[in-house]
C-alpha cells in the first residue's frame, strides 16, 4: 500500500539506502525508497564484499572506529536480516591476511599491526617461513604476512536480494527506474521532485544515491560532489574451501566465497560512468592474483565485470544533517560501502527517528 505522505524519502537502493530503510522501518516509520535503476545493482552488485577495516583505515581516529564497529555489527545485522527476510545471506568471519612483497613491506606491515594492538585490534604476525602452512597456494616470495582473524566477507548481492525481500515483509514503498531529480527543503517537510514529474511531500529525505547523489538538486544547498571511480574485477568458479582466508597484497585482493567462487581484483580509474570491460586491465588483474596465489587459479577468468565506487574529494563519507534541513546524506562510502553498511544505517536511524519522536 502507497502511504499518502511518508515519514522519510530515501533516494538510492543501494547496500547503504536499502539498510537504512530496512533499520527505519523495522522502527515503525513509514519510508519510500526510489532508486534510477535496479534496487542494488550498481556497487552493490559489483563489489567483492570484503570486511577488513584495519587494511583500509590504517591510522586511529574517528573512522577507524566506526568501521571497527561496523564489522562487530555483521553478524547480528546479518541473523537478523535472514530472519526479516527468509533469504540466506553469504557471510563468514574467515579472517583476512595483508601479506607483504618483501622484506621492507613486512617490516611496515608488522609495525602497523604492533601499533593497531594498542587500538584493540586482534592481529597476528607471519614471518615469511610460516605463510606456506596458513595458505600453501601462496607465491613462495611472499615476504611474511599480518593476519586479523576477526576480518571476513559478505556477498552483497545475496544481501541486497534478502534487503529487497524484508522491505516488501515490512510495507516499504520501493520503487525502481524512479529517480530523485529534485529536493525542496521547507519548514515541515521535503518537497520531492521525481524524475517523472510527479511530487512527493515527505517529512525527511535521505541521500544515498553513490556516485550519482550530488546530481540531486537540493533548493538552497550545495551538495560535496560524489563521482565514480570505475573499478574492474574477475571471477573464478573454483571447488570449495581452496582459499580459507581473505588475502591481499598491495592493489591486489582475492576474495572466495563458501560455494568457491572466487573474486579478484582490483583496478581504480577516473573514468566517468564508462561500464566497458577492458581485456587489458582484465589481464593485468588475473595476472597480478595469478602472482600472488600461484596454482590457485585457472588459466583465465570466468566472468570479468565493472564497478563505480562512489567517492568525493573528502577522505571519509558524508553521514550527516545538511545544514539544518529536514535532509540528510549517506554517500561517498568509496570502497567501503559494504563494509559501513550496518553502522550508517544504525546511526541515521537512530537521529532520524529521534527527528520524528520515535526513539
Amino acid at each position: 500500500m502507497r502511504p499518502s505522505q511518508p515519514d522519510i524519502l530515501i533516494a538510492g537502493a543501494g547496500i547503504i539506502g536499502a539498510s537504512l530503510a530496512w533499520q527505519l522501518a523495522r522502527k515503525g516509520c513509514r519510508v519510500l525508497v526510489c532508486d534510477a535503476g535496479k534496487p542494488g545493482g550498481e556497487a552493490s552488485w559489483a563489489g567483492a564484499g570484503m570486511l577488513a577495516p584495519a587494511s583500509e583505515y590504517e591510522k586511529p581516529g574517528e573512522w577507524l572506529d566506526f568501521a571497527l564497529h561496523s564489522l562487530a555489527l555483521y553478524r547480528e545485522f546479518v541473523r537478523r536480516l535472514e530472519e526479516d527476510s527468509g533469504v540466506g545471506i553469504e557471510f563468514s568471519q574467515c579472517g583476512s591476511l595483508e601479506i607483504a612483497s618483501g622484506e621492507k613491506e613486512f617490516s611496515l606491515l608488522r609495525d602497523r599491526a604492533i601499533r593497531q594492538r594498542q587500538s584493540g585490534i586482534e592481529t597476528q604476525i607471519f614471518p615469511p617461513a610460516e605463510l606456506p602452512g596458513r595458505v600453501p597456494r601462496l607465491a613462495p616470495s611472499a615476504g611474511g604476512a599480518v593476519f586479523y582473524p576477526n576480518d571476513g566477507q559478505v556477498d552483497p548481492r545475496t544481501v541486497s536480494e534478502a534487503l529487497r525481500a524484508a522491505l516488501s515483509r515490512r510495507g516499504v514503498e520501493l520503487r525502481k527506474q524512479t529517480r530523485v531529480a529534485n529536493l525542496y527543503p521547507h519548514a515541515s517537510g521535503v518537497d520531492v521532485r521525481l524524475g517523472n514529474g510527479e511530487t512527493v511531500s515527505t517529512t525527511m529525505a535521505v541521500i544515498c544515491a553513490g556516485a550519482w547523489s550530488s546530481q540531486i538538486a537540493v533548493a538552497g544547498y550545495s551538495l560535496v560532489e560524489a563521482f565514480p571511480v570505475k573499478g574492474h574485477l574477475v571471477g573464478y568458479r573454483l571447488p570449495p574451501g581452496t582459499l580459507p582466508h581473505v588475502i591481499r597484497c598491495g592493489r591486489t585482493y582475492i576474495v572466495q566465497r563458501t560455494t568457491g567462487y572466487t573474486i579478484a581484483g582490483s583496478s581504480e580509474e577516473r573514468a566517468g560512468f564508462d561500464r566497458n570491460v577492458d581485456a587489458g586491465i582484465v589481464s593485468e588483474i588475473h595476472e597480478a592474483a595469478v602472482r600472488l596465489a600461484p596454482g590457485l587459479l585457472p588459466a583465465r577468468p570466468d566472468d570479468a565485470w565493472t564497478g563505480f565506487r562512489p567517492a568525493t574529494a573528502l577522505p571519509h563519507p558524508l553521514i550527516e544533517q545538511l545544514g539544518e534541513s529536514p535532509v540528510w546524506l549517506a554517500y561517498g562510502h568509496y570502497r567501503n560501502g559494504i563494509l559501513l553498511a550496518p553502522a550508517t544505517a544504525e546511526r541515521l536511524t537512530k537521529v532520524l527517528t529521534a527527528s520524528l519522536g520515535m526513539d
